[in-house]
C-alpha cells in the first residue's frame, strides 16, 4: 500500500510516497489549491502507478483543505517534526527546527521525538521565501542568481520590518545606483536575520535544523549559522520534510487501526 503526504504550499507542493518505496516531487503551487491537488492525484496514477483504492492520502500545508480526496489532514507543526526525527537518528534529544516557507517561518522544539513547543511568524512576508522573491523579481533576478550577488556583495542594511516599505528601500537603493550585489546582500541578510529573531523569541536548544525551500540552499544556511552564531544543519530531503512526515503519519495511523481492529 502506498501512503502519501501532500504538503500543499503558498508557492510549491511538495509530494512524498512511503510505504513499499520512497518516493517525491515537487510541483508549483499555482492560484489554486483544489486544482493543484487534482493535478497531483492524476500525476500520481499516470507517473507513479499509484492506486486511489490501495493508497492513503494525508495532506497538510497552508492548502490542505483543499484535497478533496485526502483521507485526513494533519498541521505543518506536527508534519515537520515527523519528517525531521526521520533525519534525527533515534529520534533521541532535544532539536530546533526552522521552517522558511513562503508565506511564514516555523521554529519548533522537538524533545525526545515529540513536539514540545513552537512559534510562528504568519503576520508578514517580510522573513519568507516570498520575500526574496519579490526583492529578486524587483532586481531582474531568479533567486539562485539573487544568492549568488549575495555571497559577491557587500551587505547594505535594509532596515524596513515590512515587505512594501522593503521593496521601496530596495528600489531606492537601485535609484541611487549603488551595487547590485550589495543591495541582493542586503536583502539575503534581511531575511536571515529576522529568521534569526523569531529562532531567539523561541528559543533555540539542542541542534538546529533547517527545512522549507532554502534548506537546499547551502549560501542561505551558511548565513543563518553565521547570524545565530550556532551551526544549522540541513539534508538532502529538508525541503519534503512536511510531505514526508504526514506520509509517515499516515503509515502510523493505518497499523495503529490494524491494531484495533
Amino acid at each position: 500500500m502506498d501512503f502519501v503526504g501532500i504538503d500543499i504550499g503558498s508557492t510549491a507542493t511538495k509530494v512524498a510516497i512511503r510505504g513499499d518505496r520512497e518516493v517525491e516531487f515537487m510541483v508549483p503551487s499555482g492560484w489554486n489549491s483544489k486544482e493543484t491537488a487534482i493535478m497531483v492525484r492524476d500525476r500520481l496514477i499516470k507517473e507513479y502507478g499509484v492506486d486511489p483504492s490501495n493508497a492513503k492520502f494525508i495532506a497538510t500545508g497552508y492548502g490542505r483543505i483543499s484535497v478533496p480526496y485526502a483521507d485526513d489532514t494533519v498541521t505543518e507543526i506536527t508534519c515537520h517534526a515527523m519528517g525531521v526525527m526521520e533525519y534525527i537518528e533515534n529520534g533521541i534529544g532535544t532539536t530546533t527546527v526552522i521552517d522558511v516557507g513562503g508565506q511564514d517561518t516555523k521554529v519548533i522544539t522537538l524533545r525526545g521525538g515529540m513536539v514540545d513547543d513552537f512559534i510562528m511568524n504568519d503576520k508578514c512576508s517580510a522573513g519568507t521565501g516570498r520575500f526574496l522573491e519579490i526583492m529578486a523579481n524587483r532586481m531582474g533576478m531568479d533567486l539562485n542568481e539573487l544568492f549568488e550577488a549575495a555571497v559577491r556583495g557587500k551587505i547594505l542594511k535594509i532596515s524596513s520590518m515590512c515587505t512594501v516599505f522593503a521593496e521601496s528601500e530596495v528600489i531606492g537603493l537601485m535609484g541611487a545606483g549603488e551595487n547590485r550585489d550589495d543591495i541582493a546582500a542586503g536583502v539575503v541578510d534581511s531575511v536571515a536575520q529576522k529568521v534569526a529573531n523569531l529562532a531567539r523569541r523561541h528559543g533555540l536548544d539542542g541542534k538546529v535544523v533547517l527545512t522549507g525551500g532554502l534548506s537546499v540552499n547551502k549560501n542561505f544556511v551558511d548565513l543563518l549559522s553565521k547570524v545565530l552564531d550556532k551551526k544549522v544543519e540541513t539534508y538532502e530531503k529538508a525541503r519534503f520534510a512536511g510531505a514526508i512526515g504526514a506520509a509517515l503519519i499516515g503509515i502510523r495511523r493505518y497499523e495503529r487501526k490494524l491494531k484495533h481492529d
